[in-house]
């Protein structure tokens, strides 16, 4: 199945230059964003208090969500958990109040939404686990680069696309983290799950792109290696926007209809759709061009032992 009705000759890469501009541009408020503004962090990363109520009822989870913000709470998660009327409540750190004197304090907020509710006692989450969670969360991002550095470059058998791939790895998770810190959205820890699937997306439709460009480079060598990238590219861009259109339809869904709970997630997940889409055309095959890509880079010339060599 194709989404164009012919195929299509996009002279991608005699316009890289212009794109990369713009991602350099956007790199750069990303990183100035994250450095002046930060992320707005969740109890995940920071710490807080954990609350368990059950309702005689469905809960009403807007009720509740009001309630705690009236109540001078800032952004409580307040998420359903085992049946419709089990609410799991989430609050920023409380300063030096013990489990007792918070459950005096938000007890009659719950209340007042419904007096039939009964609350289990809250367990304080110390800042110490958040540090932790933040460690892991850059070792993961870490290994995963190295991971797709060393995959790539054993695949193809040449650094040019690698270096391309991680390039545009890269460039996808820090263009989400700026969007993050310019809009402020809560980043917990599905969102960094979310833009490990952004990461595996991404190398996904790179990986798609480099093997056809080994495929044209495998039957035509003699062309220059910029027409051969843009014949790649043009081959599977029915695929990329067909994939890509299917699986924002889904995200897009969770953003509008998933609620607070899936906004960090979903969020991430549509960012990086739309980022992994340009990078895998305008940064990482673009990067290998300018790198010098040849078909002997990816099909190298077996030297003639001496043996070989004799009549």
């Amino acid at each position: 199945m194709e989404f164009f009705h012919k195929p299509t000759s996009f002279p991608f890469m005699a316009t890289r230059k212009v794109w990369y501009g713009l991602s350099i541009l956007l790199m750069v408020a990303s990183v100035a964003s994250f450095a002046t503004r930060g992320l707005n962090l969740a109890i995940d990363f920071t710490g807080g208090v954990n609350i368990s109520a059950s309702f005689p009822q469905a809960a009403n989870l807007d009720a509740v969500r009001t309630a705690l913000t009236r109540a001078g709470y800032k952004d409580p998660e307040v998420l359903s958990y085992g049946t419709s009327r089990d609410v799991s409540i989430r609050l920023p750190p409380q300063g030096r109040l013990d489990a007792t004197a918070i459950q005096a304090r938000v007890e009659p907020i719950l209340k007042s939404v419904d007096a039939g509710v009964t609350m289990q006692q809250p367990d304080v989450v110390g800042p110490q686990v958040g540090g932790e969670l933040r460690r892991s969360a850059v070792w993961a991002l870490l290994f995963t680069l190295l991971g797709i550095a060393i995959y790539i470059a054993l695949r193809f058998h040449t650094w040019r696309l690698s270096l391309g791939a991680i390039l545009a790895v890269i460039h996808d998770p820090v263009l989400v983290l700026g969007i993050f810190s310019v809009t402020q959205t809560s980043f917990d820890l599905p969102s960094v799950a979310a833009i490990l699937a952004v990461i595996g997306y991404s190398l996904n439709d790179t990986v798609v792109v480099f093997d056809r460009i080994r495929e044209r480079f495998h039957v035509s060598r003699r062309l220059a290696s910029a027409l051969v990238l843009d014949q790649s590219i043009n081959q599977t861009l029915s695929r990329t926007i067909m994939t890509k259109v299917v699986t924002a339809i889904v995200v897009v869904a969770l953003l509008f209809l998933g609620g607070p709970a899936l906004r960090g997630f979903s969020e991430a997940l549509l960012i990086g759709i739309i980022a992994g889409t340009y990078s895998s055309i305008y940064i990482s095959s673009s990067i290998a061009l300018d790198c010098g890509l040849t078909a002997e880079h990816l099909f190298p010339t077996v030297k003639k032992s001496a043996l070989d060599a004799m009549p």
